[in-house]
């Protein structure tokens, strides 16, 4: 304990990581300061969420969990930016489009560390979600291309239950059946959304009955809720086996992919703040469409 000279390290403090990061949080240490005292913002920050599809609806949603603190996202997409992305999609600029274009997933991760900085751990898989109605294994590579698909659903597979949640933002019908399958599997909470032209859907899959069951203390009050397909009569095909190039593209108005994204997320911060998590039942409506048990993602204290 002789006296002698003491340093401190401040660098941390200054550093251009350490600074983003108090930025980015102080909007959400405001809320939970003068508002919003039950909000968990160290659970929203250690999600691990997956966003199948990093088109309109995918860079919307991820811009959108990064405003909400959620620091740890996955893009899968196998398609590359185009000269018409940049202006739809806010994750693309031009320079992403030059050379053929980068591949969307790769590209809209390298561009959220950009915007937020290197404490967000982002990461883009190049994958091929394989689809109902869509044949394969029929060429001359029909082995190799079969081996190509199972390698896909196993990666698939394993990116669901490695993450807390998953976004279902593809643009066809039919590549919506194998995730959706997947997270019931493993009792991974989903999200869907989808756009039309003038019209969105969003919507929360329900888990596997086991898992209901149990968090209602085996209750058979508990009801499911249902899924992208409930309603299907006919099993999902190849929707765009029959549509020229200009009716395959998704046309919908530019101020619903935003709206849409938007109510994605609250949907899951306010599941991850459900005391059943995803086993939270769905607000039951009186015929006067009022709500009957709806539920915030936090409350005022």
């Amino acid at each position: 304990n002789k006296p002698g000279p003491r340093s401190i390290d401040l660098r941390p403090l200054v550093s251009p990581s350490h600074l983003a990061r108090q930025a980015n949080d102080l909007n959400l240490r405001l809320m939970k300061w003068r508002a919003l005292p039950s909000l968990d913002v160290e659970k929203l920050s250690q999600l691990k969420v997956l966003l199948l599809g990093a088109g309109t609806l995918g860079c919307g949603v991820a811009r959108t969990l990064l405003g909400w603190g959620v620091r740890q996202i996955t893009f899968v997409d196998s398609g590359r930016v185009s000269y018409s992305n940049p202006v739809r999609q806010s994750l693309f600029g031009i320079d992403d489009c030059m050379d053929g274009g980068k591949y969307k997933a790769v590209a809209a991760a390298e561009s959220l560390v950009t915007v937020a900085g290197p404490d967000v751990k982002s990461e883009g898989v190049v994958l091929s979600i394989p689809m109902p109605g869509h044949s394969f294994g029929g060429g001359k590579d029909g082995i190799a291309e079969a081996a190509g698909v199972k390698k896909d659903v196993e990666r698939l597979h394993a990116l669901v239950e490695e993450h807390d949640a998953v976004f279902l933002l593809t643009d066809t019908r039919e590549s919506r059946w194998l995730p959706t399958v997947m997270a019931l599997a493993t009792n991974t909470p989903l999200i869907n959304a989808a756009l039309g032209l003038d019209s969105w859907l969003v919507m929360r899959h329900g888990p596997h009955s086991s898992a209901l069951y149990a968090a209602n203390n085996n209750s058979s009050d508990c009801q499911r809720l249902g899924c992208y397909f409930c309603s299907d009569v006919v099993a999902p095909e190849n929707s765009t086996r029959d549509r020229t190039l200009d009716q395959q593209c998704t046309v919908t108005r530019p101020g619903l992919a935003p709206i849409a994204a938007s109510m994605a997320t609250e949907l899951l911060v306010a599941m991850f703040h459900h005391p059943l998590g995803n086993c939270a039942p769905a607000p039951e409506m009186r015929r006067d469409g009022n709500s009957t048990g709806s539920y915030n993602p936090v409350d005022d204290g």
